[in-house]
């Protein structure tokens, strides 16, 4: 295979991001888009210089009749598991966006239906590519601050504000508010750089009058003894992202971007960050080239999934899908 043609089902947001990338790895070829919104397509095409490729209404035309190695998903939380499926049923990898689904139950056909169908199934977590956090879970790995004692892992946003009136504050598309749209992100950073394992959760959410939930503070104790606390504020004037690891030897602080390492006693260190070669699409087209193994797979994408299905239920909220 000398290049992968590639299927867009999803032409708004993250799709511009996607198709950024796409267009910067030689090996790719968009070869297909598939939205139910017409102007939002037409606009991509326009935008990107995309005139030769084929254009479709309707996702399952797209896969129907294109001869594609790849699907990548940038749709509504809700749609991904059908769209997924389908792509997967057509003999198609698949990229698909966070969150990889909305249960755990349907996380774990994807999987199953990825595997019995022999192809790549990844989920666009970018932060696993991004120097900040690669640093933070070499840091952690390699016991730079001895054992992990804590983690506090904190986003606000003005998601309220900004999404009003859109699909991500209607559980029937969203699947969940910001916990499961903005805040997977934290979720999968928690999850990703520790490697531990959730034993028990609990829960408060606040919904502000929207449909969804916009605020949710979680305390979680982790395999090892090690405690967390997770706080997504979605009723913010601003974005602003922070965590803190403490272990035995020193503690990481990340600040929107600014990592800070303070150890007992000593100076604070200000490290130096790898390098970043890769990001979640040109890591997915070496995947399916057969370059490297998958960098987010759908196994761990899962347990993102299934942590975000514990908050919900510890805090007795169901989404009204």
């Amino acid at each position: 295979m000398e290049k992968v043609r590639i299927g867009i089902i999803g032409t708004g947001g993250m799709a511009h991001v996607h198709i950024r990338q796409l267009l910067q790895c030689e090996e790719a070829d968009i070869a297909a888009l598939a939205d139910v919104n017409e102007e939002s397509c037409a606009a991509m095409i326009t935008q990107h210089g995309l005139q030769t490729v084929t254009r479709y209404s309707d996702y399952r035309q797209m896969l129907a009749e294109m001869q594609l190695d790849a699907v990548l998903i940038c749709t509504p939380h809700t749609l991904h598991f059908q769209q997924a499926m389908d792509a997967l049923r057509h003999g198609c990898h698949v990229l698909i966006e966070k969150p990889m689904a909305t249960s755990e139950t349907e996380a774990e056909e994807l999987i199953e239906a990825a595997k019995q169908h022999g192809k790549v199934l990844q989920v666009s977590y970018q932060r696993h590519f991004q120097p900040e956090f690669l640093f933070i879970k070499d840091a952690i790995d390699s016991g730079a601050i001895g054992r992990l004692t804590s983690v506090t892992a904190s986003l606000y946003q003005e998601w309220r504000q900004l999404t009003e009136g859109s699909w991500r504050q209607n559980p029937a598309l969203s699947g969940g508010g910001m916990l499961m749209d903005s805040g997977s992100h934290i979720v999968d950073v928690l999850l990703w750089t520790t490697g531990l394992t959730p034993i028990s959760v609990n829960s408060h959410l606040l919904t502000h009058g929207s449909p969804v939930e916009i605020d949710s503070f979680t305390s979680i104790e982790f395999s090892g003894g090690v405690v967390a606390g997770l706080n997504i504020v979605g009723y913010s004037p601003c974005w602003h992202e922070t965590y803190v690891f403490c272990g035995e030897e020193g503690g990481i602080f990340y600040d929107n971007g600014r990592i800070t390492i303070r150890r007992l006693g000593k100076m604070d260190e200000q490290p130096v960050l790898p390098t970043a070669i890769t990001d979640t699409d040109r890591s997915f087209i070496d995947a399916v080239l057969g370059r490297q193994a998958v960098a987010v797979p759908g196994t761990f994408a899962k347990e993102v999934v299934k942590l975000t299905e514990r908050i919900y239920k510890s805090a007795g909220y169901e989404p009204k899908l």
